[in-house]
């Protein structure tokens, strides 16, 4: 039971956070991603070894009574959690006793176009799609994706159920050094996620040893990849590979410039800006020409 549970771990964007393992046996999984820190493993459409809901939810329960205050609770696998084949009745379950505290689900959406996964996700407080590639060639090379998974369906399955979903909906791309970091790349991403338009855009990048010989890129790179975007776009940089970057001098004219461009975090603003950028930025907010602004538990400064 204890392996079905793990954490809680400390997130900025999510706080205490109480890990859910659906597959806790072994990997199960329609990708197997270059990046996955997993040992590469055969891909399937569905899991062959299945833990019940009641000692899933048993585990969560007395987690909860161990661990106080959790903020969000999950639900993750060794593997693709929406292949799990109780999750719509799971999550039902977890419900009864969760409390105030919220759901959450990290997947890598390759079912969402099918209606009984959306049915089950629209039941989270939150979801988390990831999204590498925006075309089918990317998605086979770099996600290494199981027979029949089409990124358009991914695509069209995403639209639809924002369409039905409520709560904060959360996109995750993970950019892979020469695989998706490609200007062609990330236009075709950018132009489907103004259709889109989901909560935040979290972009990161490889930072535990991957199962394959593929690289990160640098925070400087996801720096200028996030610039890709609109500047309408909540892109957060959120990986932990900084670089030991200077911080610049900018004046109120070239801070200014760099909001309307990009609104950046408070992660971006110390990595970026030197002691004195950074006192102009506090004044700039004081005279109410740029402004914060809070997306899902992210705080942004932006031009006002």
């Amino acid at each position: 039971m204890s392996n079905i549970i793990f954490g809680p771990i400390h997130s900025r964007r999510f706080g205490k956070s109480l890990g859910v393992d659906l597959s806790p046996g072994k990997k199960q999984c329609n990708f197997d991603c270059l990046y996955c820190e997993l040992d590469p493993a055969k891909t399937m459409d569905a899991y062959d070894d299945v833990v019940s809901v009641e000692e899933i939810a048993n585990a969560i329960k007395h987690a909860l009574t161990e661990y106080k205050d959790i903020d969000f609770i999950t639900l993750t696998a060794n593997g693709e959690p929406t292949l799990y084949p109780y999750l719509s009745e799971l999550i039902d379950e977890i419900n009864t006793f969760k409390g105030t505290t919220k759901t959450l689900i990290l997947t890598n959406a390759a079912t969402i176009d099918d209606e009984k996964t959306q049915e089950a996700l629209l039941k989270l407080d939150e979801v988390k799609l990831s999204l590498d590639c925006a075309t089918q060639k990317c998605l086979q090379k770099l996600d290494r994706s199981h027979s029949g998974i089409d990124v358009e369906h991914i695509k069209a399955g995403m639209l639809a159920f924002k369409s039905k979903y409520d709560g904060p909906l959360v996109i995750e791309i993970l950019i892979v050094k020469t695989l998706n970091d490609s200007k062609e790349e990330i236009e075709k991403l950018n132009a489907y996620l103004l259709k889109l338009q989901p909560t935040r855009i979290d972009i990161g990048t490889i930072d535990r040893p991957p199962a394959f010989d593929v690289k990160p890129v640098n925070y400087e790179e996801l720096f200028e990849i996030s610039h890709w975007f609109d500047a309408s776009l909540p892109v957060y940089i959120a990986s932990r590979k900084k670089a030991d970057i200077t911080p610049s001098n900018y004046d109120d004219e070239e801070i200014l410039e760099t909001l309307s461009k990009r609104p950046l975090t408070q992660e971006d603003i110390e990595a970026l800006f030197n002691e004195e950028s950074q006192k102009r930025l506090k004044k700039l907010l004081e005279e109410e020409k740029i402004k914060r602004v809070s997306t899902n538990g992210v705080i942004f400064y932006k031009k006002a």
